[in-house]
């Protein structure tokens, strides 16, 4: 299946590792050229190197005022274009209510909710028709998840600012979607899975829980963001799509 992707321009954040990294890597794949983001230089050049010359990486922290701009910036500079935007970063610290500190909420916040604001915030002024924001969200959007309690607080404040955006834009032909993933074998979720004490079987009792039976991988993540994204999915909008081999109990 043609995605429509080719030549197109899209910023990924957060994409020297994890799902961002993987969405990027679906979408160089299919043709089109990514601007990536990480807070360190050298990972941002490092992972845009392992692209190939179709990605570019820019040192950019989601936190700062001035990143929207100037991601936007390096995209119309390289290539010409701005047709998208991936917003993802790295999740916030795990713990529980009684633990996480007004430090850590607010780092949180900055970074999770308001970085993601902005960044949607400044892509809507200059997308064009055909143009789509996405947001890395999580199955925390729909059902809590034990031990992540910022995250559980925030996400799902950013899928309404997300629907609310979609209603938005939609006259202009400008698309946004949230992806909601759960169990993808990531650093991230080995790491999650490490906090306890036999993290074996905590993966074990997890993949019992969903259907297919199996963490997902990143590249199947990937493969969704990149579709969502691309042109072939011109009639989706103000929706979260779970990545959860099953896992959300809901419809």
């Amino acid at each position: 299946m043609d995605l429509g992707l080719k030549d197109r321009v899209y910023v990924v954040t957060g994409a020297t590792r994890g799902l961002g990294n993987a969405a990027a890597r679906e979408l160089v794949a299919d043709g089109a050229k990514v601007v990536l983001s990480g807070r360190d230089a050298k990972s941002a050049a490092d992972a845009a190197s392992a692209l190939g010359p179709n990605a570019v990486g820019v040192a950019a922290d989601n936190a700062d005022p001035e990143a929207p701009a100037r991601l936007i910036a390096a995209a119309r500079e390289h290539f010409g274009a701005f047709d998208g935007i991936l917003i993802s970063v790295g999740g916030p610290p795990p713990g529980f209510a009684a633990d996480n500190t007004d430090e850590q909420w607010t780092a949180a916040f900055e970074s999770v909710f308001l970085g993601a604001v902005r960044l949607a915030r400044a892509a809507s002024a200059e997308l064009g028709e055909g143009g789509a924001v996405g947001f890395v969200l999580s199955g925390s959007v729909y059902e809590p998840i034990g031990g992540l309690t910022i995250s559980n607080g925030l996400r799902p404040g950013l899928a309404g600012f997300a629907k609310s955006l979609a209603d938005e834009l939609g006259p202009r032909g400008i698309r946004v979607v949230g992806l909601l993933p759960s169990r993808i074998d990531t650093d991230r979720v080995r790491e999650l899975d490490g906090l306890s004490a036999d993290p074996e079987a905590t993966r074990a009792a997890n993949e019992s829980r969903i259907p297919l039976r199996r963490y997902g991988s990143p590249e199947e993540f990937g493969r969704t963001a990149a579709f969502l994204l691309s042109p072939a999915a011109s009639y989706l909008t103000g929706i979260m799509v779970p990545v959860d081999g099953g896992m959300r109990s809901g419809f």
